[in-house]
């Protein structure tokens, strides 16, 4: 009897290893950006993707709208193991690469096809392993789309009507420099903060794509939106590079498969929601949108591309050559 009591005690025990060993991988993937943003709907696609390709392996849990953390505490938490996958901006890597600067330069790329054949080319791909000394495997870019620059102001047309105008920006050294450039006064700031400090006149205005413009109704509290077409919003999706690692191969490589085909699908997704929200934002018609001629870009370009050279040392004269290269 007691023999048998003690096989019944190790089926059970064995029984319950097994259950354990074929518990699915918990891949908390935090943003901060809503739902049907192109960065939210990618990370929705990946989910889709990653547990349709790897079924009761993984389980992708997908937080936007800074649920778990805010944008100026995810990448802490991403470093301490509590979420498994980010996709901040480009502008948040100061601290762990000058290299990625390259992205915040004004002016720098002239549309998306550029800032795509750059991410493809050799510097594009090497600046993805760029800061795995310090814990982060970059694994995907991710567009947002060009920025554009919004005020409370009813004009926004030539470099000196923002002069003394208080900016929110991202945490980037450059675009606190861009600003600076323009005499304005750029202010860093959490994301998840901005329209109420439009709202209520902590600052003056800020810079984004239509899609941010329009999910998180920046245009209901601006005045106008000048159409300058002056940076790009980028993503870097990433994880800490000590899990990506630790992971069994057939898992990373159902992973890289779902993260590439959850790129395709975001960075044309962002394309054409940016046209959508753009029109939306028209038809609005709480925020006047303004372009610019040519000769009004010229002077925009000239107030900002003294940037170029302010990071040059940092960045690297290669990459912004590489850069250039890519608008043609």
């Amino acid at each position: 009897m007691k023999l048998f009591v003690t096989l019944l005690g190790v089926l059970a025990l064995s029984f319950s290893t097994v259950v354990s060993a074929q518990e699915p991988i918990i891949i908390k993937f935090s943003h901060v950006t809503a739902d049907n943003t192109p960065k939210g709907q990618g990370a929705l696609k990946f989910k889709e993707l990653a547990e349709k390709k790897l079924p009761g392996k993984v389980e992708v849990q997908v937080f936007p709208n800074s649920q778990l953390f805010a944008d100026d505490q995810e990448m802490d938490a991403l470093l301490l193991g509590d979420i498994q996958l980010l996709a901040p901006s480009l502008s948040k890597f100061d601290r762990y690469t000058k290299k990625l600067q390259v992205y915040d330069l004004p002016f720098l790329f002239k549309n998306l096809e550029a800032v795509d054949r750059f991410q493809k080319g050799p510097e594009g791909k090497e600046l993805l392993n760029s800061m795995r000394e310090k814990g982060i495997q970059g694994l995907a870019y991710w567009s947002n789309g060009m920025k554009q620059l919004s005020t409370s102001k009813p004009q926004l047309q030539r470099p000196e009507d923002v002069k003394g105008l208080k900016f929110r920006i991202q945490d980037s050294d450059v675009l606190q420099a861009q600003f600076k450039a323009l005499e304005a006064n750029p202010q860093k700031m959490a994301f998840s903060e901005v329209y109420q400090a439009l709202q209520t006149g902590v600052v003056d205005g800020q810079e984004n794509t239509w899609s941010n413009i329009y999910t998180q109704k920046f245009h209901e509290v601006q005045q106008s939106i000048t159409e300058t077409n002056h940076g790009v919003i980028l993503y870097m999706v990433i994880a800490n590079s000590d899990w990506w690692d630790s992971l069994p191969a057939d898992i990373q490589k159902g992973l890289s498969e779902a993260m590439n085909e959850a790129s395709e699908y975001a960075n044309k997704l962002a394309y054409e929601l940016n046209e959508h929200d753009r029109q939306q934002i028209v038809d609005a018609g709480r925020a006047k949108i303004h372009t610019l001629s040519d000769a009004d870009l010229v002077e925009w370009r000239k107030k900002m591309e003294p940037v170029w050279k302010q990071y040059e040392a940092d960045i690297g004269k290669d990459l912004i050559d590489a850069a250039i290269k890519a608008n043609n």
